[in-house]
């Protein structure tokens, strides 16, 4: 079966407490999801630019760190997909790492990104793609897989006709790194979505769902500016690429949608996203 989940980012505004946590795993499970996505930056204390940083880009965290999270996921009725950690995280403290993986009862780590990391430069790519199969190879001699999470910056070119993902794909070894494929950032950099996804085969493990649109009504100027929108609003080619990640064998798919949420509520965003999912997966 294929799991139905929602990245905790999204949810970070409506889980402050344990009761909000609780009332929202409550109606996730409720919508028809199983599962959640979570963030270390978000189930332990951080420094306070990690809050800063997220509260600017429009996904604010609030006070999860200051939760029991093994204690709210052994009381709901949801399943870790996955956490989600850094690179340097891993690489300095591997059995940490695998140690928390495990006490959510998930088999995956996934890297979240690199922040201030330049994908164009090819010799940086090579260094990080080395750093990322020590990385792998650390997890799985600790019985975890190690997933790597795309944004948009990863299909900048590092030489005519070869993007970073290009490369991150054909260098990374598959017995230790394998992909979370995030549709929604390549169809905005103009990437072939859809080829890309047919590319990855069975190295999707997970997949990260969003559509992108407008939701401006009435009359609006010539160039309309796209963003985030709930699965099925927006103009995305969602069940093509479904279709694609359940024939390359993922375990889950996981919604992230971003700020742009209907009414400004991510609650009632993840429940009307869900009825394209009980459709589709």
């Amino acid at each position: 079966m294929i799991l139905k989940a929602v990245q905790m980012i999204q949810l970070g505004s409506v889980m402050g407490s344990e009761e909000k946590a609780k009332e929202t795993m409550r109606l996730m499970k409720e919508a028809g999801y199983d599962g959640i996505e979570l963030n270390g930056f978000m189930i332990k204390k951080m420094p306070p630019i990690v809050s800063i940083l997220t509260t600017l880009a429009g996904m604010p965290i609030g006070k999860t760190g200051k939760l029991d999270w093994k204690k709210l996921m052994s009381e709901s009725d949801l399943q870790v997909v996955s956490v989600h950690e850094d690179l340097g995280s891993i690489l300095r403290a591997p059995q940490e790492i695998i140690d928390e993986a495990k006490s959510f009862h998930t088999n995956y780590v996934v890297i979240t990104g690199m922040n201030r990391f330049d994908f164009s430069d090819k010799t940086a790519v090579l260094e990080m793609i080395d750093k990322l199969n020590q990385a792998g190879k650390l997890l799985k001699e600790g019985g975890i897989s190690l997933l790597y999470h795309n944004h948009n910056c990863e299909f900048r070119k590092v030489e005519p006709g070869k993007t970073a993902y290009d490369l991150i794909l054909e260098k990374t070894d598959p017995e230790y790194v394998n992909f979370e494929f995030d549709s929604y950032w390549p169809t905005e950099a103009g990437v072939d979505t859809i080829g890309l996804m047919r590319r990855l085969g069975n190295r999707m493990k997970l997949y990260h769902i969003n559509d992108r649109g407008s939701r401006v009504s009435g009359v609006a100027g010539q160039i309309l500016k796209s963003d985030s929108m709930e699965l099925g609003y927006g103009n995305m080619n969602l069940t093509e690429m479904v279709a694609i990640a359940k024939e390359n064998g993922v375990d889950a798919v996981i919604l992230e949608s971003h700020k742009n949420w209907v009414d400004k509520d991510p609650v009632k965003s993840f429940q009307m996203s869900v009825d394209f999912l009980n459709r589709y997966v």
